[in-house]
């Protein structure tokens, strides 16, 4: 039997064939993602967070190590879109309040400002979700921290969804070191990634309520570290708000004091600790510690993927005017 598509019909075909398979090969909507995107549209908006984030960790250095961690946490909920960012509606009880996040991550307000300043200069043309991406490298910068460039033309989500933050998908503080690499590589991120962004913990503090029972209960801990902690973190009642370093060393310097806090049993968290329990990621955090450089590097290549986790791009979602709030 002769074919029914004439030349011209071949042609098109051919072409329909070809695009396919080349967005196949370019991967997901964060082959869409570049540092220039903006560079038409808001020349100004990478110099005008970093000035925001500057001012804000002036007043407190602990902001940097909370607006890390919100895109962090926004980017392991459904892709990096801003959902955790939106307030409750009566259509959508959203992300603030799940268990991973609930009295935890904070920020907000100095996301709000961000957003306040950038849309003054471009309005209507930055994301949240970038705003978010943005903010977290410009923290690590401002502590002391590597820098990179920051791939940007996300947008963000109209709606968030407090059962997918409370899904697991963020690992706890009680994970094992099993967990921990497999929730990572859920999102394509290696054990290499996982231990690389746990380096994050060289700055911020935890709350009592996530690490007294380690310190009571745990036996790879140092003795001293412990009873230092623990007359900050009664063993029944109290203190479940008071604050403890994450890094005991330089707990404002982003650096890679951490990995040594790990090797001498100093970690506050279980999920710190594990990393450094005679498992398969041992010789990672033996490394980091005696390699700036190389973690800096992993750290910086790790926080790239994390940034391209499931992007809304092109038509997809909207450009928040109030990061709180759908438009």
């Amino acid at each position: 039997m002769a074919s029914s598509y004439s030349s011209s019909s071949f042609s098109a075909a051919a072409i329909i064939a070809l695009a396919v398979v080349l967005v196949a090969f370019t991967g997901s909507s964060s082959a869409q993602l570049s540092t220039g995107f903006y560079s038409k549209t808001c020349p100004k908006v990478f110099s005008t967070v970093e000035s925001a984030v500057r001012s804000a960790i002036a007043q407190e250095a602990r902001l940097g190590a909370s607006l890390l961690r919100l895109h962090f946490h926004d980017c392991f909920v459904n892709g990096c879109d801003g959902s955790i960012l939106l307030d409750d509606t009566s259509s959508f009880t959203g992300e603030k309040t799940a268990g991973p996040n609930n009295r935890s991550v904070r920020g907000f307000r100095v996301v709000d400002d961000i957003k306040s300043k950038v849309e003054k200069v471009c309005p209507g043309v930055v994301s949240c979700a970038d705003i978010l991406a943005i903010t977290a490298r410009d923290s690590v910068v401002i502590l002391g921290g590597p820098s990179w460039d920051v791939k940007v033309g996300r947008r963000d989500s109209k709606t968030a969804s407090f059962s997918d933050a409370n899904s697991g998908v963020i690992p706890p503080p009680t994970s094992t070191l099993a967990n921990l690499i497999n929730r990572f590589s859920s999102k394509g991120l290696s054990a290499k990634d996982m231990v690389a962004l746990s380096g994050a913990h060289t700055i911020g503090k935890a709350r009592c309520l996530v690490f007294r029972d380690r310190i009571y209960n745990e036996t790879n801990i140092d003795s001293s570290f412990a009873k230092k902690r623990q007359d900050q973190c009664p063993r029944n009642t109290g203190g479940r708000k008071n604050l403890a370093p994450l890094d005991v060393e330089t707990p404002t310097t982003f650096d890679n004091k951490y990995y040594d806090n790990l090797i001498e049993e100093k970690g506050l968290l279980h999920s710190d600790q594990i990393l450094y329990n005679g498992g398969s990621t041992d010789s990672l955090v033996k490394t980091y510690s005696k390699d700036a450089k190389t973690f800096n590097d992993d750290f910086v290549t790790a926080m790239i993927k994390m940034g391209d986790i499931d992007p809304l791009t092109g038509s997809n979602g909207e450009i928040r005017l109030n990061c709180r709030k759908a438009n």
